[in-house]
């Protein structure tokens, strides 16, 4: 990949011809292809009612499997994977590309390159670090790239109530986006100015109003996610936070004192000063390192191309979604997915449990099952927005809580529900992986 995180790589032979299946991330959903051996090893799952904060995820999921005794001689940190392939032929070249294994090329952090062979590889690489950015049509803003590298423009979801809390408190911040990501920040600079009351907390959208973000609330089938929308409409109404709709942004100028936000509005044009900004419009997926495989994506929103209409969220919110499986989101590179938050593109409608059931399914289709692999069931909460008019966000929202660690980005604590025994699975995987 393009960018310098650190990524985990994991290996486990392949029955059919030696080679591994690599899973690139390190995320819930790249580990959950093997989450299988947790069992076998005596792990029990968590509580699949639960929502648990990433550092729970953490402690509860992906650090035990990862130490199983399966895996733990088999990951590779301090790596990432910068290229995927076919063994001696570029995408051009289609005589006996089906029988030619795959070449990922991993680079470690001392700059050392080694490629791995690989009879299957799924990209559960996430698109964390590959931020939508805060201009119109898609573009970054004049100023915009100036005003991150000083850090007035801020890292998605910071950790507002945590280790970021002195940088945030008696500040002006503005919060850009219209998502879970957006409305967990808005609820957590809320607690901190009933401690910090000179902190000031604006909120710009595009839209002309943010009523939809608030969602289903109490009817939503989803209670978390309910209770975050009833919790951030208290705070708008009450003044605590100031919303400026229909506002595009322009560009920015950066002082010593700050950030000026230049946008437009339905009235003309308009400055807005701040001390800090919270990016909250969403990611789209890093294709860079996939350019020499054969892809079939949907032009719209960059998903595998079958899935890209059911996930557009011009017409679908994340319930809605049709459950889907190895079937839809392969390419014609066969043996290579898409999944996880990657697979959705820019689509904001991604849940964890729906990448749980991808990664099933294709486990079930690389071990031979073909009746397990088309058998895919799965029921989404509705009621709840899953959308956002700036490109995008996570968009399984933690419990409202006051935890550091709570983020939009804390899935449900599912796990694969039909393991497959017997699949040797190579996994490269991220350590940063959000959704």
């Amino acid at each position: 990949m393009a960018d310098t995180t650190t990524h985990t790589a994991t290996t486990i032979d392949n029955t059919t011809d030696g080679l591994p299946v690599v899973v690139i991330g390190a995320g819930p959903v790249g580990l959950a292809a093997a989450a299988r051996l947790l069992e076998a090893e005596g792990w029990a799952a968590p509580d699949p009612e639960a929502l648990p904060t990433g550092t729970e995820l953490v402690e509860q999921y992906l650090a035990p499997l990862a130490a199983t005794e399966a895996l733990a001689s088999r990951i590779r940190t301090g790596a990432r994977v910068v290229a995927v392939s076919r063994a001696g032929m570029d995408k051009t070249r289609t005589a006996g590309r089906l029988d030619t294994p795959f070449l990922v090329r991993v680079q470690q952090t001392d700059g050392t390159v080694e490629d791995v062979l690989a009879s299957a590889v799924i990209d559960a690489s996430g698109t964390w670090n590959t931020p939508n950015p805060l201009g119109q049509a898609g573009l970054e803003a004049p100023g915009e790239a100036a005003a991150r590298a000083t850090g007035t423009i801020t890292a998605p979801l910071p950790d507002v109530l945590g280790a970021d809390r002195a940088r945030f408190a008696g500040q002006h911040v503005l919060v850009v986006g219209a998502g879970h990501s957006a409305a967990n920040t808005l609820l957590e600079l809320g607690a901190l100015a009933q401690d910090a009351p000179d902190t000031r907390i604006s909120w710009a959208v595009r839209s002309a109003d943010v009523s939809k973000v608030y969602g289903g609330e109490d009817r939503d089938e989803l209670a978390a996610r309910g209770a975050l929308g009833t919790r951030l409409r208290h705070l708008v109404e009450s003044g605590t936070i100031q919303v400026h709709p229909s506002f595009t942004i322009t560009g920015f100028t950066t002082a010593d004192q700050g950030l000026t936000v230049h946008a437009s509005i339905p009235a003309g044009d308009r400055d807005l000063a701040v001390d800090l900004l919270v990016p909250a419009t969403g990611f789209r997926p890093e294709l860079g390192m996939l350019s020499e495989l054969r892809l079939e994506l949907d032009p719209a929103v960059e998903a595998p191309r079958q899935l890209g209409p059911l996930i557009d969220p011009e017409f679908h919110s994340c319930g809605s979604v049709a459950p889907h499986g190895e079937k839809m989101l392969a390419h014609p590179e066969p043996g290579f997915y898409l999944v996880g938050m990657k697979s959705y593109g820019r689509a904001p409608t991604f849940l964890m449990a729906t990448g749980y059931e991808q990664v099933r399914s294709i486990a079930a289709a690389l071990a031979g099952d073909r009746t397990a692999a088309d058998n895919v069931e799965l029921h989404l909460p509705e009621t709840g927005v899953c959308s956002t008019d700036l490109g995008g966000s996570c968009d399984a929202p933690a419990p409202a809580t006051q935890d550091a660690d709570a983020g939009c980005c804390s899935p449900s604590a599912e796990t694969v529900s039909t393991p497959v025994s017997g699949l040797p699975v190579l996994l490269p995987v991220r350590t940063a992986t959000c959704c």
